[in-house]
């Protein structure tokens, strides 16, 4: 059965950015940024460890994550929970960073040190609260669009 819908796979394929919570030795949390988020299948999601020391270590410690995708613009999303496996080395990985190769990044194999796959467990929406007051999606993406244009422009 696909854990993953079709809306959430475009979600992440669109958005191209994921926030993934991992959890330090001393128990605080670490969020990072992942431009490298993309879809694996219908139950995974993986990231290429491009400069994340910090994240990896915690994932070798603790491999519960939570990975937040969130469009900006429509104040919605999803929040994806799971077990991340590390690849360093061997054929699934070689095939990853051949995979990331032909999505424009180039420098690839020089620039990969980890393949994260999460297998989610968990898929839940996220939704802004100004959703409640009966706000319809295009509305709410006019305003923040406007929003960001005009905080761009100044």
């Amino acid at each position: 059965m696909a854990l993953l819908s079709e809306d959430m796979k475009q979600m992440v394929e669109r958005q191209r950015l994921g926030f993934v919570a991992t959890t330090c030795p001393d128990g605080s949390p670490n969020l990072s940024p992942k431009g490298t988020l993309r879809v694996l299948d219908d139950e995974h999601l993986v990231f290429a460890d491009l400069r994340s020391p910090g994240t990896i270590r915690n994932l070798q410690q603790n491999s519960i994550v939570e990975v937040n995708v969130v469009d900006p613009f429509v104040r919605k999303g999803y929040r994806f929970k799971g077990e991340a496996r590390l690849l360093e080395r061997g054929e699934e990985f070689d095939a990853l960073v051949a995979f990331y190769s032909g999505l424009g990044l180039s420098d690839a194999p020089r620039k990969i040190q980890t393949v994260v796959i999460i297998r989610v467990d968990q898929a839940r929406p996220l939704i802004s609260p100004a959703y409640e007051s009966g706000v319809d999606e295009a509305s709410i993406r006019e305003r923040w669009t406007r929003y960001y244009f005009d905080e761009a422009m100044r």
